[in-house]
């Protein structure tokens, strides 16, 4: 017998022959090790070949190493390198076990099912799949155990802190879970339930049933490094390759997921009191080159000593607002609705579609502008005179937040590290939603739904506030209605007449050697950008990823090449 393998080798992505000892017993997807180019490496047998007639000529498998991803995984590798421009190598990698496993055991099903369950998960399931809004408070258990009655069922979760909370419930429902990566091989055994974070996409499952993706809106599914590959289209394809239903679940559902299937929305009211009480301070009678962020709303908060409040101010890498100086209008684009730049040559311009227009507000005809700073080097100090109580800062490195404060400031790591809080205030939201990236309304949804889980719905005294120069925005009407919906048609619309995801395809290709690269690509493609960073754009995914796999890469180059870049 002849095995086919692909070296665990970084940069290589070809398969070579080796001869399978007689008495061996090899399966598709084993690890194994073998002899290449003079040093012993790892691989996967992607391909097996009964035909001997040219054994004697192949060097013999050095050592199985034990069991891996299986013939359903290997294909949707093949599939994720062409998607996203990547090696199989990275995926199957992916769909691998931490710890050689020489055997499986016997599945262990405990043919439990647990209460209570989601009639929509069940709607979603039985119809083949599809999207169920679930409001950010609102207890994914029944989602999941509607799935498991249906079988085996694998589960996608953002983190693995959630994975792990989640799993123990489950067991303590009485199903058998498996928590991957770490129990890997319980999880190809045969267990009622596989859960983990991203990973699980590409886990084992024995007899597959249903899969499940909990807050599809989380950029943790995405993976940041090269390839950019995403948990949710993986599970979505996976689905449809092995014939089983797919549930995507989230409290605000993206563009992208959309397009695949309507959503099951709960009833206005449910929804509802689900949410916090979000409150807007609208700030457009202010001048918006103030530096101080207090509002008397945010005051009022701050000096509650029985809440405890969160103040969120994201400024690295944000938006650079203008403001018309005469009429004090906020500078957007008027293609794409994102906040724009001022160039040199007094062009405004935007980061997120490109386009320009000259330096003249479009709501007075004013021709001067102040570049907004959110004056953030004493906001801690700012915040702490004002509350009267110790305010504590929240970094993303810094050290443990203390359990018990009244008051804590930082970016959106705060959102993270903070054990529980009564209010949550976003200080300057404008430079979320008004970010240069087509996707800042969703990724500004994302925080505000953080936010709602970090201080509970309404009736529990949760409440959000969002300080703002434009309280017309979709995200803000979508956030105050408590109706994620209310955002999605027009972001649907400004993508379409772009040509953006979903209704196109682009990839970002960075380092050097890069303007080589791209010269390369063939002409079913449209090149943008310039010096080192180059935005490439398609009709479609799959189209994409081919030219771009079939790119040259210059000697010694160290070219990043990102489809669909989170940022």
């Amino acid at each position: 017998m002849i095995a086919r393998v692909l070296p665990n080798v970084s940069g290589l992505d070809k398969t070579f022959d080796f001869e399978v000892p007689a008495d061996w017993t090899l399966a598709l997807g084993d690890l194994v090790r073998i002899e290449l180019h003079g040093r012993r490496v790892g691989g996967w047998v992607v391909g097996l070949d009964p035909d001997d007639a040219h054994v004697g000529e192949l060097k013999p498998l050095a050592k199985r190493t034990g069991c891996g991803p299986s013939a359903e995984i290997i294909e949707l590798a093949e599939w994720a390198a062409i998607r996203w421009a990547g090696r199989r190598r990275h995926f199957l990698h992916a769909g691998s076990p931490r710890r050689a496993v020489v055997a499986l055991g016997s599945p262990r099903r405990s043919g439990a099912t647990i209460s209570p369950h989601s009639p929509a998960t069940e709607r979603v399931l039985n119809e083949g799949g599809g999207v169920v809004r679930l409001p950010p408070t609102s207890d994914p258990l029944p989602v999941i155990a509607s799935a498991a009655r249906l079988g085996p069922t694998v589960v996608i979760v953002a983190s693995v802190e959630t994975a792990s909370v989640l799993a123990g419930r489950l067991r303590h429902g009485g199903l058998t879970v498996a928590q991957v990566p770490d129990e890997w091989a319980a999880a190809a055994s045969g267990v009622d339930v596989v859960i983990g974070g991203r990973l699980a996409a590409w886990s084992p499952c024995r007899d597959l049933a249903a899969i499940v993706v909990l807050d599809e809106h989380d950029e943790a599914l995405r993976d940041e490094s090269s390839p950019t590959w995403h948990a949710r289209d993986v599970a979505i394809e996976r689905g449809r390759r092995q014939g089983v239903p797919v549930a995507v679940v989230s409290p605000c559902p993206t563009v992208d997921v959309l397009e695949w299937r309507s959503p099951v929305v709960p009833p206005p009211e449910r929804e509802g009191r689900a949410w916090p009480v979000v409150e807007v301070v609208d700030r457009t009678g202010e001048e918006p080159w103030k530096r101080s962020l207090m509002t008397s709303a945010l005051i009022a908060e701050l000096r509650d000593s029985e809440r405890t409040v969160v103040c969120v101010s994201n400024t690295t890498g944000r938006a650079r607002v203008l403001a018309c100086r005469s009429c004090r209008d906020l500078t957007r684009c008027e293609v794409c609705d994102a906040a724009v730049g001022l160039d040199d040559d007094d062009t405004l311009r935007c980061g997120r579609c490109g386009a320009q227009r000259p330096a003249v507000c479009q709501a007075c005809g004013g021709t001067r502008f102040a570049n907004l700073r959110p004056g953030v080097t004493r906001l801690r100090e700012e915040i702490e005179a004002a509350a009267g109580r110790p305010a504590v800062l929240v970094t993303a490195k810094g050290p443990q937040c203390p359990p018990v404060a009244g008051v804590y400031v930082g970016t959106e790591a705060a959102l993270h590290r903070v054990p529980a809080a009564s209010t949550v205030a976003f200080l300057d939201i404008d430079r979320e939603i008004l970010a240069p990236r087509y996707r800042a309304g969703e990724q500004a949804m994302a925080l505000i739904v953080r936010a709602a889980r970090l201080v509970g719905p309404g009736y529990r005294g949760g409440k959000i506030l969002l300080q703002t120069f434009v309280p017309d925005h979709d995200v803000i009407r979508a956030a105050a209605a408590a109706d994620p919906g209310v955002m999605v048609g027009p972001d649907r619309e400004r993508r379409q007449m772009l040509g953006l995801p979903p209704f196109g395809a682009y990839a970002e290709v960075s380092g050097a050697g890069s303007e080589e690269f791209v010269a390369s690509l063939s002409g079913d493609v449209r090149i943008g950008g310039s010096e080192g960073r180059y935005l490439i754009r398609c009709d479609d995914w799959m189209t994409l990823g081919q030219v771009l796999r079939d790119g040259v890469r210059p000697s010694g180059s160290r070219l990043r090449v990102a489809v669909d870049p989170p940022r």
